[in-house]
């Protein structure tokens, strides 16, 4: 499944996630806003890595750490998985060959969550501000 994936991943803030996806998204991240910026501080200050993923989707996927399932925090409507751009390379939803635009193109993580939202045959990386405290 995740191979389906590869092609379709390497564009920030795509038109179609904007169009579609972004509104909905951006609700159910404000539910889940705070325990994100959480985990990637943990994951960042644990030296795990310096570029922390979080995998959104409607189905539970087999990338990364369950963090949030479906409603469990104040009925949020998708799961979090957190993840890391090491293992986006290795699973090669990354490409070796990507991995210096990513990381060029990768948001402050302390100001922005990196978020792979999959959706039946659709797959994005998207960057949303966290809420200011």
């Amino acid at each position: 499944m995740l191979e389906d994936y590869q092609a379709i991943s390497n564009a920030p803030n795509s038109p179609e996630l904007n169009g579609k996806y972004l509104g909905i998204i951006s609700t159910d991240f404000v539910i889940v806003a705070e325990f994100l910026k959480e985990a990637s501080y943990q994951i960042r200050t644990r030296e795990f890595s310096k570029y922390p993923i979080f995998a959104v989707s409607q189905n539970p996927v087999m990338i990364g750490s369950k963090l949030i399932g479906i409603h469990e925090m104040n009925d949020n409507q998708w799961h979090y998985h957190a993840s890391m751009m090491e293992e986006f390379v290795q699973r090669e939803i990354i490409a070796e060959e990507n991995v210096e635009v990513f990381k060029t193109s990768y948001k402050d993580p302390d100001e922005f969550c990196c978020l792979f939202v999959l959706d039946k045959d659709f797959a994005s990386f998207v960057y949303i501000p966290f809420p200011e405290d």
